[in-house]
């Protein structure tokens, strides 16, 4: 005899069971309510992009890392990556008619074959914040400000997550200091960028093949290795509008209540070609984990794809790491609650049917979770049924019940009973 099939997800993707889901709606509400809190509208778009349009935005090698194939018309497409690219396309095709600056948000499903390791899947959930069409330093401080405020409503404070933060515009300046020329410089943020995760040997090997020398390499490293703003400023000889903008971001959010929440670090380069100016990455404070969120200033991207040229500041969070976050900081539980249930309602025989309806129905009302049972069954099965966690109270109706016109509701956590009034079932004292 054969063995039963077994199917299991893709490899890198998720199925979400109704404990799961607890858990992302509380990721998703806090993104949420932080987004619309700071006044960002929420938008969304098609899952599935033209390839095209990801190879303007990141070049040829990005097809290697997402999903791409050939509808039945031989168009070349693919699942989206990141939601950039499409909120590009989308302010590009009424680019006439909005009025900017623009603040969006939207939480949408990406894909990108990669490997899978620790906080990192095939497939996530991201929240994306932008700010398109204004050049002050306030639109970061308004996007790092709105992701802290989630991080917060999650539980989480600076003494769990750092913002490490940095500016390409800071490192041209050093790099032209040092001598290596412009044009070099995309693939120098490339290969530095990876930094941590493959051996400086390697780098280095990325650095001559892009054309620098010994001494360029060298000069790269010596940047990357600067520690403090102060050692930063020495180097170029001076202040300078890039350094002048990274020395004043923590004075921004420090006017937002966040002061302890930034770190400068010239470490933070990101890799994606569109970045220009100040970039970010959170990190956990205790654990070695990757970061939480990223982003930065983005000034190019949409005249790179038919656009007039405007500047932009955007953030991107996923779900992956952020839930390991929770779940290592014991946060979980407070966030989900322990009951998924408010009431139980369950019923001996169908001549009790309509009072159980009724009984759930006035809960529902008062906006309460309630689980009604679908048939008649005996009390053991039903309190055996609901009594295995997830459920605040229940109420369980007899021919008794109706015979004596009041109803008992127990509580599963504390074993304490109250009594209803038949009378009162439709009555707003019953979400009390």
């Amino acid at each position: 005899m054969s063995a039963p099939l077994q199917f299991e997800p893709p490899r890198g993707m998720r199925d979400f069971y109704p404990e799961d889901m607890d858990m992302r709606r509380a990721v998703f509400d806090a993104w949420t309510l932080a987004a619309l809190s700071f006044g960002f509208c929420q938008y969304d778009a098609c899952v599935v992009e033209s390839l095209e349009l990801l190879k303007r935005k990141s070049g040829e090698e990005i097809v290697g890392q997402i999903y791409a194939f050939k509808d039945k018309s031989d168009r070349d497409l693919a699942l989206r990556p990141e939601m950039t690219p499409s909120l590009a396309r989308m302010i590009v095709a009424k680019q006439g008619s909005l009025s900017f600056p623009l603040k969006w948000f939207a939480i949408a499903q990406c894909f990108r074959y990669e490997r899978t390791t620790k906080g990192r899947k095939r497939e996530h959930y991201q929240w994306n914040l932008d700010v398109v069409g204004e050049d002050s330093l306030g639109a970061e401080a308004e996007i790092l400000a709105c992701a802290l405020n989630a991080l917060s409503r999650l539980g989480l404070s600076a003494g769990d997550v750092q913002v490490h933060y940095n500016s390409r515009a800071l490192l041209a300046e050093l790099f032209l200091k040092a001598g290596i020329s412009g044009e070099l410089h995309a693939a120098v943020f490339l290969a530095l960028d990876k930094r941590g995760k493959i051996p400086d040997a390697e780098i280095r090997g990325l650095l001559q093949n892009a054309g620098l020398d010994n001494n360029a390499v060298e000069a790269a490293f010596k940047i990357i290795s600067l520690n403090t703003l102060e050692e930063a400023r020495a180097f170029l000889g001076g202040l300078s509008p890039a350094l002048a903008a990274v020395e004043e971001l923590p004075q921004r959010l420090a006017d937002y209540g966040f002061n302890d929440n930034l770190r400068f670090d010239i470490g933070v380069v990101r890799g994606l070609g569109y970045y220009t100016g100040i970039v970010f990455e959170a990190y956990a404070v205790r654990q070695k984990m990757r970061a939480i969120f990223g982003g930065g200033r983005y000034d190019r991207l949409l005249s790179d794809i038919g656009g007039k040229e405007t500047t932009a500041v955007g953030l991107g969070f996923g779900d992956v790491v952020i839930a390991d976050l929770l779940q290592e900081n014991g946060k979980m539980e407070q966030l989900t609650g322990a009951d998924r249930i408010d009431l139980a309602v369950g019923f001996m025989e169908d001549a009790q049917r309509s009072t159980a309806v009724r009984l759930a129905q006035a809960w529902r009302a008062n906006d309460k979770r309630v689980d009604l049972a679908l048939r008649p069954e005996k009390a053991k099965s039903f309190f055996g049924r609901v009594g295995k966690g997830g459920v605040a109270e229940a109420a369980y109706i007899g021919p008794d019940d109706l015979a004596s016109g009041a109803l008992r509701v127990k509580n599963l956590r504390d074993r304490s009973e109250k009594r209803i009034a038949l009378s009162e079932l439709n009555a707003a004292t019953l979400s009390s």
